[in-house]
C-alpha cells in the first residue's frame, strides 16, 4: 500500500481545463503522482473589501510632484514602523495630493511588468499559512514551463490587492474550506462547526429563521462544483457607482475566461465588506452595474446600509484610536489606518471631502432625522436633520460651527480648480453624486442575500453626534458663535459675540478676571454597534424584508469583524445557502 505521493497541481489550463500534467521524477522515486481532477462547475466567490482596504497607486504626473520614489498612494500592509511615523506625520496637504482621486488607481498585480512596481515584489504582502490547503492553489512542479508558486496563482486572484493583514485571514479560510468538503464519501471534520449547527450560535436574527444545513443538503451543494476565491479591490476615493461598473467588467471576465477554459460557469457569489456592500448593492443595480442576473447572492459583513455618523464625526474630530483603548494586533492594524489616514479632523477632511465614495458614507435620507444635536445643560436646543434631508440641512451649510465642513479645511494644497484642487462649490458638487447614488440604491439588495454585522453595546458607536454646549450659563445665540480655537478632535472654543455688544464675555471693561473659556465638545458614542457602523444603519438590512438571513452579532471592532469565528462560519454556512439556488446544465 502507498503512504505518499506526489500530488499534482489543479490546473485551470485555457482549453484544457480537465487536463493533468505529471513530471519526471527520478528512476528510485516510486512514489506515484496524484492528480486532482477540478469539478466542471464553478461557482467563484468575489470579495469585495470596505474603505481603505483596496491598495492605491497614484499616477505618474503625481508622483513626480510630490517627489515620491515609488508610485504607492495607499497600501496599508506596507505600513512599517518607519513607514507609519512618516505618513502618520504628513500635513493634510499632502494627504489630500497623494490620495486624490483623479490621480489614483488600483493596485493590481501584473507579473509582466516591473516586481517592484506591479509584480511579486510589489505584492509580498500576499503571505500564505503552513496549514493552508487548495488543490486550486499548489504550487507547480519546478520541473514544469514557467512554474508559478502558490503565492504568485493567489496575487493572480487579486489577493495582493486588498488589506491582506485584514483579510487574508478571511480569503485563506474560505479558499481552503470550500475546496476541500469530502474525502472518500465523509464530510472533513473541520465543517462541523457550520454544517449541523443551530444558526442561532451565530445570532441569527429570529425574524428570519434560519434551519441547520444538513450533510445530505451540504454534499448535494459541495460535490462536483469548484468554488475559487477572488479578492477585487476597487478606487474607494470614487464613488462606489462607478467602482461597481468597472468590477462588473472584472465579473463578466471571469466568467468568460472559465467558460472559454471548458467549465460550466453562469454566476458569482459576491462577499462584501463594510463599504464593499454598498459597492455589491450598485453592482446589481440595472441602471448601475447591471448584474443582477450574474450574482448569484451577496453575503454582506458590516455594512453601514444607510450611512454612518462616525463619517461627520471623523470629518471634524479625526479617526479613532482603538489602540489607545486596547492593545491587540488586530485593534494596532486599525490604529495604523487612523493614524495614517488622520488622527485630527482637518487630516481627514482634506482626503474625504474631495473623495465622492468617502462622502458616500454619509448618513443618507434614510437614515432619518436628529441624528446631529447640540446639547446644554443635558437638554437638546437643536437637532437635524428635520425635514429628513440632511444634505441641504447639515453638509452643505456654510459659516456655522456646527456644520459639516470648515471650509479651509477642504483644500489645503491651495491646488487650482483646474489641476483638481477641492472647492466647497465641487463638494457640494459631490454631495450631489452622493445624495443621487443614496437614491438609486435605497432598498437595492440582492433577492438572496446575507448579511451579518455587530448590535453590540460594548462596541460603542456614532448613532448620533452630540456636540455638548459647557461653561455657558445662558447660550443664547449660539448658533453663530464663532470660533476662536479648534483641537481638531472634537472640542472648539468659542467668543461669544453679537451685533448689540450686549453679550461679548471676555470684552466688558469692567471684568477684572478673565472670563473662563466656553466651549462645545463632541460627546462620545453611545449606540450599539461595532465601533463604526451602527446598528441603526445595519438593522436597515433586517426590516427590508429582501434578507433570506441575518446575524446580528456581538464581539468585534468594525475593520476586523471577519478574524471573529462566528463572523467567519455564518459567512460559510451564508455562502452554501446561496448556492443551493445555483442551476447547471451538465
Amino acid at each position: 500500500m502507498t503512504t505518499a505521493e506526489h500530488p499534482l497541481p489543479a490546473q485551470p489550463n485555457a482549453g484544457a481545463a480537465r487536463k493533468a500534467e505529471g513530471f519526471a521524477t527520478p528512476k528510485q522515486d516510486k512514489k506515484p503522482q496524484c492528480a486532482r481532477m477540478l469539478p466542471r462547475r464553478v461557482l467563484p466567490i468575489i470579495f469585495l473589501p470596505g474603505i481603505m482596504g483596496s491598495n492605491l497607486r497614484m499616477s505618474a504626473e503625481r508622483q513626480k510632484e510630490l517627489k515620491q520614489k515609488d508610485n504607492i498612494a495607499w497600501r496599508p500592509d506596507g505600513l512599517g514602523a518607519s513607514n507609519i511615523k512618516k505618513n502618520a506625520k504628513s500635513p493634510p496637504d499632502e494627504r489630500q495630493l497623494r490620495l486624490d482621486p483623479l490621480q489614483t488607481t488600483v493596485d493590481i498585480y501584473d507579473p509582466t511588468g516591473p516586481s517592484d512596481v506591479s509584480g511579486d515584489k510589489r505584492h509580498s504582502n500576499v503571505e500564505l499559512g503552513e496549514n493552508f490547503n487548495s488543490p486550486m492553489l499548489a504550487s507547480d512542479p519546478l520541473t514544469m514551463p514557467n512554474p508559478r508558486s502558490r503565492v504568485q496563482k493567489a496575487r493572480e486572484r487579486g489577493w495582493g490587492e486588498v488589506f491582506f493583514k485584514s483579510y487574508g485571514v478571511l480569503l485563506q479560510h474560505l479558499e481552503s474550506r470550500l475546496n476541500n468538503t469530502f474525502f472518500q464519501g465523509k464530510m472533513r471534520p473541520e465543517w462541523r462547526d457550520v454544517i449541523g449547527v443551530n444558526p442561532q450560535a451565530w445570532n441569527a436574527d429570529t425574524k428570519l429563521p434560519q434551519q441547520a444545513m444538513t450533510e445530505d443538503e451540504f454534499k448535494k451543494v459541495a460535490t462536483g462544483c469548484w468554488f475559487p476565491v477572488y479578492a477585487f479591490g476597487y478606487n474607494w476615493l470614487q464613488s462606489n457607482g462607478e467602482s461597481a461598473k468597472l468590477i462588473a467588467k472584472r465579473i463578466n471576465k471571469v466568467i468568460d475566461e472559465l467558460n472559454g477554459a471548458g467549465y460550466e460557469c453562469h454566476q458569482v457569489i459576491v462577499v462584501t465588506h463594510s463599504m464593499g456592500g454598498l459597492v455589491g448593492r450598485a453592482l446589481v443595480h440595472p441602471k448601475i452595474g447591471n448584474l443582477q442576473d450574474k450574482v448569484l447572492g451577496i453575503v454582506h459583513g458590516v455594512m453601514p446600509a444607510i450611512g454612518a455618523p462616525a463619517a461627520y464625526k471623523r470629518m471634524r474630530a479625526g479617526f479613532e484610536d482603538p489602540g489607545l483603548m486596547h492593545v491587540t494586533p488586530s485593534v494596532l492594524e486599525a490604529s495604523v489606518v487612523a493614524k495614517v489616514l488622520g488622527n485630527f479632523g482637518d487630516e481627514v477632511t482634506a482626503v474625504l471631502a474631495n473623495a465622492p465614495g468617502g462622502l458616500e458614507l454619509l448618513p443618507s435620507e434614510a437614515y432619518g432625522n436628529g441624528w446631529l444635536r447640540v446639547r446644554h445643560n443635558g437638554h437638546d436646543l437643536e437637532a437635524w436633520p428635520k425635514q429628513q434631508d440632511p444634505y441641504k440641512e447639515i453638509y452643505k451649510v456654510r459659516g456655522k460651527w456646527y456644520a459639516l465642513f470648515r471650509e479651509d479645511w477642504i483644500n489645503p494644497s491651495s491646488y487650482s480648480e483646474k489641476k483638481g484642487g477641492g472647492t466647497f462649490k465641487r463638494t457640494c458638487e459631490y454631495l450631489d453624486m452622493a445624495q443621487n447614488f443614496h437614491r438609486q440604491i435605497a432598498g437595492i439588495y440582492h433577492p438572496n442575500s446575507y448579511a451579518h454585522y455587530g448590535a453590540d453595546p460594548r462596541q460603542q458607536s456614532f448613532g448620533e453626534v452630540v456636540w455638548d454646549i459647557r461653561n455657558c450659563a445662558n447660550p443664547t445665540g449660539w448658533q453663530n458663535w464663532p470660533i476662536v480655537n479648534d483641537t481638531r478632535q472634537g472640542q472648539l472654543d468659542f467668543t461669544l459675540w453679537d451685533p448689540d455688544g450686549v453679550n461679548n464675555i471676555g470684552t466688558l471693561p469692567f471684568d477684572e478676571l478673565a472670563p473662563s473659556p466656553v466651549y462645545a465638545t463632541l460627546l462620545p458614542p453611545s449606540a450599539p454597534g461595532d465601533q463604526t457602523v451602527p446598528a441603526r444603519s445595519a438593522d436597515d438590512q433586517l426590516h427590508s424584508r429582501v434578507f433570506r438571513g441575518v446575524f446580528r452579532q456581538t464581539g468585534y471592532e468594525h475593520q476586523s469583524s471577519y478574524k471573529d469565528s462566528r463572523a467567519i462560519a455564518s459567512t460559510l454556512y451564508s455562502i452554501l445557502r446561496i448556492a443551493q439556488k445555483a442551476t447547471w446544465k451538465c
